[in-house]
């Protein structure tokens, strides 16, 4: 089993419930651990078995560049979605936070768990 772990991806989506929020682009941050079996990669070397990390980065770029979401659980929700269509994982985890949302806090996060089996 390995764990590949996308850390700190910084991006820009409108994302808020306000109405001065929905008319701007805010930060966020992304963070992702995708759990696979990665012994037919270790053992051919081969990247035909391995996930592919930088294609599953440009969906999520692409998915949350687009969206226009009012909860960052909705948005955490997304990127759930393109992991489990960019490859073979057993379990992903995924972290999105709104830095800024409150006033004496560095910033909000959901964290949102999802196995994905066979």
């Amino acid at each position: 089993m390995a764990k590949i772990r996308i850390h700190n991806l910084r991006l820009k989506a409108v994302i808020g419930v306000n109405e001065w929020e929905r008319k701007i682009e805010q930060n966020v941050v992304i963070n992702v651990t995708i759990e696979y079996d990665s012994s037919k990669a270790r053992d051919t070397d081969g990247f035909s078995h391995a996930f592919d990390y930088k294609r599953l980065t440009k969906k999520i770029i692409d998915r949350v560049e687009r969206s226009s979401f009012k909860l960052i659980e909705r948005l955490a929700d997304e990127i759930l979605d393109a992991v489990s269509d960019s490859g073979p994982a057993d379990r992903v985890t995924v972290r999105v936070e709104k830095p800024g949302a409150l006033r004496h806090a560095d910033s909000v996060s959901v964290e949102i768990e999802r196995e994905l089996g066979d």
